[in-house]
């Protein structure tokens, strides 16, 4: 009796210690902490070398001015020179309407292209035509549809419309972005409407509800997160913008966007310090924008993006 006792005593400790262990293994693979957790590994490695290192190292550089011991005098120069400052004006005029004006158009087209119906994919490809195309080809086929005797002014003035100046200005560039971010916003659109479950439509039309009411009291509050995700998303593309506010803009007044004075400190004067600086500010910019509209997002919906589909 006394030595089975002895081994019930031994074997307690080890007992207790896998019991604790249990517990521990089991709370974090319920929190997802597992060994599938290595399968991140190659794209954590590819976002600190290709994101967050150079991000880390544009701050550093940015306070490392080449002909100042100021360490802020990249930024006092920028904002000090109204010609240059004057570019973050126009680049939050030129990516917002953008964005606008490309989710409008984008929304109804995917909306109707959320369903089968004939014609679908050659819809789609139509639209994603300009994807394949490039910004810079894109440019390229502006100065010929849209010059003073391309079709579009030719069409103008059969109508009995006046020509209008369309190339290498605000309107050119605004023109080429709206091309070329309609078929991304469409694309994320249409993902949206189609993971919004039938069966919801479906009970709502049984009790009534005409297609109209449909889409303004159940499919826009459910795809509201995806509209101001794809704006937020616009936004930041529009941003990015280079070759068509050189192309088909004014590059030295109207189109003067953020990215060409970065272009210019970088590739022409070899100031990668100012050119850091400004990114910096175009960064911190696009940040600013994006918790804005993510608040705003908070605010207005705070359940799922879908219907609950499955």
């Amino acid at each position: 009796m006394s030595a089975q006792s002895d081994l019930v005593s031994a074997a307690a400790p080890v007992a207790g210690r896998d019991a604790r262990r249990a517990p521990l293994a089991r709370r974090l693979a319920e929190r997802g902490v597992d060994k599938t957790l290595w399968l991140l590994a190659p794209a954590l490695i590819i976002t600190i070398g290709l994101f967050v290192y150079p991000f880390v190292y544009g701050i550093s550089i940015s306070f490392q001015p080449l002909q100042s011991s100021n360490p802020f005098q990249n930024y006092i120069d920028f904002f000090s020179n109204p010609f240059q400052s004057s570019s973050i004006w126009k680049t939050l005029r030129l990516a917002i309407p953008v964005a606008l004006v490309s989710l409008l158009i984008a929304t109804p087209i995917a909306y109707r292209a959320r369903r089968n119906f004939r014609g679908r994919k050659g819809l789609t490809l139509i639209i994603m035509l300009p994807l394949t195309f490039g910004s810079v080809l894109m440019a390229q086929g502006m100065t010929r549809i849209f010059a003073q005797f391309g079709w579009v002014n030719l069409t103008l003035q059969a109508v009995g419309l006046p020509r209008g100046d369309f190339l290498y200005n605000y309107t050119g560039t605004f023109i080429s972005s709206v091309i070329g971010t309609v078929p991304f916003l469409f694309l994320l659109m249409m993902g949206f409407f189609g993971s919004i479950d039938q069966n919801i439509e479906d009970a709502a039309s049984t009790l009534g509800a005409s297609p109209t009411v449909r889409f303004w009291r159940i499919i826009l509050p459910l795809a509201l997160p995806g509209l101001i995700t794809a704006f937020m998303l616009a936004t930041v593309e529009t941003f990015a913008i280079f070759p068509s506010a050189i192309l088909v803009g004014d590059p030295a007044n109207s189109t003067r966007v953020l990215t060409l004075p970065i272009y210019e400190a970088a590739n022409q004067k070899s100031d990668y310090t100012s050119a850091a600086a400004i990114a910096i500010i175009l960064t911190v910019i696009e940040l600013l924008i994006l918790g804005v509209l993510l608040f705003v997002r908070s605010r207005i919906y705070r359940g799922p993006a879908s219907g609950g589909k499955g």
